[in-house]
């Protein structure tokens, strides 16, 4: 997936993918999942997808800053 925020481009395909965390199975309604990436200039997002009863319903691109990228890793290494 692509996005472009504030005139930045974000691309899953050009970005080194440093966590994935899945809550579900494949096909469930209410399943998950929530990528984090970096990109070559370090700048951080995460991509999110997810089933019509999940908190994604539709799939998304969020900028994340280094720190917001450190707390996320943090709350999904427990």
């Amino acid at each position: 997936m692509k996005k472009i925020i504030c005139k930045v481009e974000y691309d899953t395909e050009n970005a080194e993918l440093v966590k994935k965390y899945t809550s579900g199975n494949f096909g469930d309604a209410d399943g998950f999942e929530e990528s984090l990436y970096k990109k070559a200039d370090g700048k951080f997002f995460l991509y999110t997808n997810g089933g019509e009863d999940s908190i994604y319903k539709t799939e998304n691109i969020t900028r994340m800053s280094a720190a917001k990228a450190q707390q996320w890793l943090d709350d999904h290494n427990a």
